[in-house]
């Protein structure tokens, strides 16, 4: 390529028609746009940790006080954003695209981020799936025969980016590897928003992974930039933020008004705010975390951090989404799957008892379920007008942690899960059914960040008072690869990757420093 852009890859003929001279230009224009900008906030995010890891905690910023007193709200939602009471997620393959926009959800949130291994073949079939979704011209025919095309009625899309941390690794920018959030976000966008909204809809989108309101003034900088270029009305982007980092929790005024003319709400990327509970005070003992499966929404600090984000939506006339059910119907055993469905209805009668206005599934099974529970409870199209002013959340409130017993079966279940989605992952395939829940990279991450953290502090002990050493997790790694190669077999087992995938697991788990994302030193092995 020329004008400063380069392919590393080989480009199949079919992806040329996504990377044409035009739309390269237009991603390496927001590249070179932002792109330092981009760079300088991820140096801000680690002068942060350096804060914490002295003894700060976060807590509600003293120079924004007035954003947070002051009335102003969001502009106006489009019709199709209004009612969001069931929305369903999952990657970008061409069946699953089909499937959910067929669903019966109000919203797809089609996703480049966690659960989408962005190998280059997957990430450029993603978007020739997207932009035949859009045309309503997509279809597939499975190998047993079967076809599936858009019904009549389908649900809105939205779209989610990579977060500010990730690269496309495919593409240099003036000899720069490319933002793959701006890449995502700006091949989508190019190629799908005017016909969105000749369709009378949108283009929208979800945010995630932001630690601050400076990276939402990013995004928004972004929108307004893409919409000029294209020519497109200001305002018509909108965009969900996920508050998914405990630092973002004390920001969420802060992010709506960088976003107030593009914001569509905030959601709650709960697996994730978890592990960035975890990430973020990994050096402070005091901040150990019990086994991931005792850890509730129902948990203190998880409940306080849900209301205050319902409460600060309604006051500001947006969204306030609920999170994910993981689970998945288990189709040859009844009572499990009673036992299942039955969890994913408490959990969304807890969501729309705080007053969220909508919830997430990760399975077209589970979309009746949520809006079952969300039909029964709320009979307008959202809850607005619960302002929730009962709420009252302090700093202490979003740092409270959950008393529990760290259990040898916790530790083994981090390492079983953790190894056999990293090695799907790795495969190409980030959306990964395990145990009957439906895993992306997010449980992965809270895997290996809690096993770094017992590993790391002498308060990292069993209930049986065993310590938590290297050594203990190597001995139960190793079960775990003896048991994975006996169910599977040796030729299985090789090709999945499996042993690669513990070599990786073992090497973020045990090193001196925190690895900020499994996902950046797993890219290097990630395969076309």
């Amino acid at each position: 390529m020329s004008n400063g852009i380069s392919i590393l890859s080989s480009v199949a003929p079919e992806f040329s028609q996504i990377l044409t001279s035009d739309a390269l230009s237009f991603v390496a224009k927001l590249q070179r746009c932002f792109g330092d900008q981009r760079t300088s906030l991820l140096n801000q995010r680690q002068k942060v940790q350096a804060q914490i890891d002295k003894g700060w905690l976060p807590d509600f910023l003293p120079e924004t006080k007035e954003i947070r007193e002051s009335a102003w709200k969001v502009a106006k939602l489009p019709s199709d954003l209004v009612d969001r009471r069931v929305e369903i997620t999952g990657p970008v393959e061409r069946k699953m695209v089909i499937n959910a926009l067929n669903s019966g959800a109000k919203v797809f949130m089609a996703d480049f981020e966690d659960s989408h291994a962005p190998t280059w073949a997957g990430t450029l079939q993603g978007q020739i799936n997207l932009r035949d979704a859009v045309n309503r011209t997509i279809s597939f025919q499975s190998p047993e025969g079967k076809g599936y095309r858009l019904n009549s009625e389908i649900a809105t899309l939205m779209v989610r980016p990579r977060g500010w941390h990730l690269i496309e690794k495919h593409v240099m920018v003036d000899g720069q590897a490319m933002s793959g959030s701006l890449f995502d976000f700006g091949l989508f966008f190019f190629h799908n928003a005017k016909a969105q909204l000749e369709r009378g809809t949108g283009p929208y989108f979800y945010l995630p992974k932001m630690e601050s309101h400076l990276e939402a003034r990013l995004w928004n900088d972004v929108f307004v930039m893409a919409e000029t270029e294209l020519g497109i009305k200001p305002g018509s982007i909108k965009a969900t933020v996920l508050i998914e980092t405990i630092l973002a929790a004390f920001q969420m005024d802060e992010i709506l008004y960088e976003l107030r003319d593009h914001s569509a709400g905030l959601n709650c990327g709960r697996w994730d705010y978890i592990f960035s509970f975890i990430k973020k005070f990994r050096n402070r003992e005091e901040f150990i975390l019990p086994d991931r499966a005792s850890v509730t929404m129902r948990d203190h600090f998880l409940k306080s951090y849900c209301e205050l984000l319902v409460q600060t939506c309604h006051k500001r006339g947006v969204h306030g989404m609920g999170g994910m059910a993981a689970q998945i119907p288990i189709k040859n055993d009844a009572a499990a799957n009673e036992k299942a469905i039955a969890k994913v209805r408490a959990d969304k009668e807890r969501e729309v008892g705080l007053g969220h206005d909508g919830t997430w599934v990760a399975h077209p099974g589970l979309v009746s379920v949520a809006k079952e529970v969300f039909d029964r409870e709320m009979k307008t199209p959202n809850q607005l007008e619960k302002l929730r002013e009962d709420v009252k959340v302090a700093a202490k409130d979003l740092l409270t942690v959950p008393k529990g017993a760290i259990t040898e079966s916790g530790l083994r279940n981090n390492i079983s899960v953790g190894v056999q989605y990293l090695a799907s992952w790795l495969c190409g395939n980030g959306c990964v059914p395990l145990y009957n829940l439906m895993e992306d990279a997010a449980t992965a991450e809270i895997s290996r960040a809690q096993i770094w953290q017992w590993i790391r502090h002498p308060g990292g002990v069993l209930d049986d008072g065993r310590r938590v050493t290297v050594e203990l997790f190597r001995t139960y790694l190793n079960d775990e690869m003896l048991r994975l190669k006996g169910e599977f077999g040796q030729e299985r087992f090789t090709a999945g990757k499996y042993q690669q995938a513990a070599e990786i697991f073992d090497r973020i788990s045990t090193s001196k420093e925190f690895v900020d994302f499994l996902t950046l030193p797993a890219y290097e092995y990630l395969l076309n």
